[in-house]
């Protein structure tokens, strides 16, 4: 199994990154496939998720902490076993390492996380 985030760097605040993650190994679309971030000195926090295409858990749908809602937008697509994560409005606070996530069947994956610095 192999989650590859791409997409992260350096943007002033106001801006936007695309995030993206690369799945491999698994039935991609059978898994719930989230963004978790980790700012330094903090825990790790859900960000967004999206649910699978085959009911393996029972969310449905996509979902988006509150600090992000309105701003984040969460998508995937199945054929290219690629989730996304646009971020737009981006703030200082958004700075964190960005981390991917598939759930499902009792498993958990975790890609090496993308830097997200916004900064001017």
């Amino acid at each position: 199994v192999q989650l590859v985030e791409s997409g992260g760097g350096l943007v002033q605040p106001g801006g936007s990154l695309r995030l993206s993650c690369a799945a491999s190994g698994f039935t991609f679309s059978s898994y719930v496939m989230s963004w978790f971030r980790q700012a330094p000195g903090k825990e790790r926090e859900l960000v967004a998720f999206i649910a699978s295409a085959g009911g393996s858990t029972s969310y449905t749908g996509t979902n988006y902490a509150g600090s992000v809602k309105g701003r984040f937008t969460i998508s995937r697509d199945n054929a290219k076993n690629t989730v996304y994560l646009q971020m737009n409005s981006l703030k200082p606070e958004d700075t964190a390492v960005y981390y991917c996530n598939a759930k499902g069947y009792g498993s958990s994956w975790w890609g090496q996380g993308t830097q997200v610095t916004v900064s001017s």
